[in-house]
């Protein structure tokens, strides 16, 4: 007998030049009140970058609140969600990266007033997804938030973007091959629900990735709208499986477990796409040698000296990563893998 899970999606996905000039738009369609209380959630650079205009446009609607944040952890997400209560916020505008987005998603569940979700730089599939992924006291915590009710991606904005953080969200694409796997092994094995729909639909944006990643890599206006609907699809195939499964496993595992021993030092999508090297190769993969292979035309870190970490820490990585969501089945197991082994694949996909 299937479960029952409930699939919402963005009701508007706008992508394009001058795309942020839909917000008025946007926002007279959401409330029929003369005047809206509107907060907004951003990043210290990325409020110069696109926070102000979106303020400015805001207030010609009413009374607007704006968050600055600096870290994506839980207890900052709590109390911005609770002031955001207390000012009894109508919508709530997520612009930046994945910390000002992720938490503006955690404020819209908490008080159930919409999301708008007005990504700056492509550098993650959270942009349309229902998941936030959350620093707890010792791990990321992912949690289930709510679906933006739009997402507006201006590719004049998001062009401008250092080149790493787009080459990032290249990375956390090339993810869904292994998750996708990992996912269907789980259903195998453990009997965990598994939705082909949207098993492809994640991996169609992987391969989407693969196909076009020199035009990406390019930072044009037409590379930053492939990636930013490649990254959309990812995230819409969260909102169908109802969970974050068709676009995170072990790869997404090695990644948190990397960003816990050396937090700040590699974005999110270079750790991930570092995962997808060594999950395919330890599930005999030939795909490995080709991912490798494109990521070193585009510069994305293939080795541990490129990401600036000793050996150790990928090694330590590797072996801890099944700690990190044990609910998780993935090709790593439960026990994940010794030191030893670790040292042996890392060795062999020349990570180290």
């Amino acid at each position: 007998m299937s479960r029952i899970h409930e699939i919402i999606l963005p009701l508007k996905v706008i992508v394009g030049s001058g795309a942020l000039n839909s917000l008025p738009s946007i926002l007279r369609e959401l409330n029929d009140k003369e005047t809206l209380r509107i907060g907004v959630v951003t990043g210290e650079n990325t409020y110069t970058a696109g926070g102000v205009f979106v303020e400015k446009t805001a207030r010609d609607f009413g009374e607007v609140f704006v968050w600055r944040v600096k870290d994506s952890k839980l207890e900052t997400a709590q109390r911005i969600a609770e002031e955001a209560s207390s000012k009894s916020i109508d919508v709530v505008i997520g612009v930046g990266g994945g910390k000002s987005i992720d938490i503006a998603k955690y404020t819209g569940f908490k008080t159930g007033v919409p999301v708008i979700s007005i990504p700056l730089a492509p550098s993650h599939d959270g942009i349309a997804s229902p998941f936030a992924s959350l620093k707890g006291s010792d791990k990321p915590y992912s949690m289930k938030t709510s679906t933006p009710y739009a997402v507006i991606a201006d590719t004049d904005i998001i062009s401008k973007a250092p080149k790493r953080l787009i080459l990032s969200g290249i990375g956390d694409l090339l993810g869904k091959f292994v998750s996708v796997r990992d996912w269907q092994l789980a259903h195998r094995l453990k009997g965990e629900y598994y939705g082909e729909y949207a098993a492809q639909l994640a991996l169609l944006s992987a391969k989407h990735a693969l196909r076009y990643h020199e035009e990406i890599a390019s930072s044009s206006p037409e590379g930053v709208r492939i990636l930013v609907e490649a990254l959309v699809s990812s995230g819409v195939s969260m909102c169908i499986a109802g969970s974050s499964r068709p676009a995170s496993g072990s790869e997404h595992l090695f990644a948190h477990a990397l960003e816990i021993l050396a937090p700040g030092r590699v974005l999110h999508g270079e750790a991930v796409a570092l995962g997808t090297i060594i999950m395919l190769y330890i599930y005999g993969d030939p795909l490995w040698k080709r991912i490798r292979r494109v990521m070193r035309k585009i510069g994305l870190p293939t080795t541990a000296s490129e990401l600036g970490l000793p050996p150790e820490i990928l090694v330590k990585a590797l072996t801890i990563a099944p700690s990190i969501r044990p609910e998780r089945y993935t090709i790593l197991g439960e026990r994940g893998v010794s030191e030893e082994a670790a040292l042996k694949v890392l060795r062999e996909t020349s990570v180290i």
